[in-house]
């Protein structure tokens, strides 16, 4: 207080902006501080003259010294915090920078511990540091375009478009313009100059998801825009350059689809330096778990008005983690939400699992193959009947949707649509 007595009240600012740090060091309460001026101030009235001067200046002035000090000790009190805290989430970006992404349960909307996990977070973030193309393989269901998502992410530049084209979704004779674009006047229907996905990823990625479901014509102008970075739009005399990186993926066998023509050896050749394999859910059992915890957060949140599901019943989880699971993660999506449909309590009962999930007795290691064990011995069923058993699986593990479970049955829409039709399923 000597400089103030002193009317030194730059000394006296730099005093209390002092004694507001030394406090925040010291881990006193911000409130505890406060609390504690207001005493002091109480008690100060206390002491001063019952009947002031008419002026009241000595009330007053204690009165605005008070809440000076009290501002300017809160200020430096709150300063230094935000310092120490904004050093610490500096400090945590740094050590979560430098963690092995194989240590991660989630990565980049990715959900897995187990080892073939690791693996693929580790190929994730190298493939990320460079801007070559990269081929993603894995079954239907097993989170490719999530992967494509993560490796874009990785990337220097992940805040660069990032766009995504299934291939099998279009009809071959659309392909080429939606990649590569059209003149006005092209074709009938062409009112309008299209840039193409090609243009509209500049600077970021696009994603081909199965890329061999286009014609051998279209794979190679695709060849021919990843080794001259250029694309020739519809309709078009000139090329336009453009600075994309690629990721394709495909649910096939890569060299059996190289063999039988549905993807052409050249492009294959080109998109195999960095291949990514996405290992299906019947290969990592042990992630069921994370990943069931993980669905039931997200449709806990989606359904904020209905009552929440709090976890699995055992006997419910050991029937999904022996199951074989043959549309992978978006299977098991789609049955903890037929769960949360259907279900009639907080937790996910085995009566709430679809049938295909119930109705086979199986061993309980999460490691073990799946066994089935039919109660007797029965006639053995038509190969119609086996046929319609399967479709109906497809469907029921794809929600309903006909190209997810085409793709799934490896079969054409069109004739997935006279099965459907055949066997009544609609």
């Amino acid at each position: 207080m000597n400089d103030l007595v002193g009317l030194d009240v730059a000394g006296y600012t730099r005093e209390v902006l002092a004694l507001g740090e030394t406090l925040a060091r010291r881990n006193v309460p911000l409130q505890e501080v406060i609390v504690s001026l207001h005493l002091l101030e109480e008690a100060a009235f206390q002491v001063f003259p019952k009947d002031p001067p008419p002026t009241g200046r000595t009330v007053m002035g204690f009165d605005r010294l008070s809440h000076a000090h009290l501002i300017i000790l809160a200020e430096a009190y709150v300063r230094w915090a935000h310092a120490q805290t904004e050093a610490r989430i500096v400090g945590l970006e740094r050590e979560a920078a430098a963690v092995d992404p194989s240590a991660r349960a989630i990565f980049h909307g990715l959900v897995g511990a187990s080892p073939v996990m690791h693996s693929l977070y580790e190929r994730i973030a190298a493939a990320g540091r460079t801007r070559g193309t990269v081929l993603v393989v894995g079954e239907s269901g097993t989170g490719k375009e999530l992967v494509a998502r993560a490796i874009h992410e990785c990337s220097t530049a992940p805040h660069a478009p990032f766009v995504a084209l299934n291939c099998a979704a279009l009809p071959h004779d659309l392909i080429e313009s939606e990649l590569f674009g059209y003149r006005r006047g092209a074709f009938s229907g062409a009112n309008t100059d299209y840039q193409g996905l090609f243009r509209a990823a500049s600077g970021g990625t696009l994603f081909l998801d199965e890329i061999t479901e286009m014609t051998p014509e279209t794979q190679s102008k695709l060849l021919r825009v990843l080794q001259e970075r250029k694309v020739r739009p519809v309709g078009a005399t000139s090329e336009v350059e453009v600075d994309v990186r690629l990721i394709a993926s495909t649910n096939r066998e890569v060299e059996q689809a190289v063999s039988s023509g549905r993807l052409r050896s050249d492009l294959y050749y080109r998109l195999q330096a960095n291949t990514i394999r996405v290992a299906p859910l019947r290969e990592r059992r042990e992630d069921i778990p994370l990943l069931v915890a993980h669905f039931i957060r997200l449709f806990n949140e989606k359904r904020a008005d209905s009552p929440p599901v709090i976890g699995v019943d055992q006997e419910a989880m050991r029937a999904m983690q022996a199951y074989p699971w043959p549309g992978n993660v978006r299977e098991l999506s789609n049955v903890i939400e037929s769960a949360f449909t259907f279900g009639r309590s907080s937790r996910i009962m085995l009566d709430d699992l679809p049938q295909m999930l119930t109705g086979r007795r199986t061993v309980t290691a999460s490691s073990a193959p799946v066994v089935e064990v039919r109660p007797e011995k029965g006639p053995l069923q038509t190969f119609e009947e086996v046929e319609r058993e399967t479709i109906a699986r497809a469907l029921e593990a794809t929600g309903g949707n006909k190209v997810h479970a085409a793709r799934l049955l490896a079969i054409s829409r069109k004739k997935l649509y006279a099965k459907i039709a055949k066997y009544n399923l609609n």
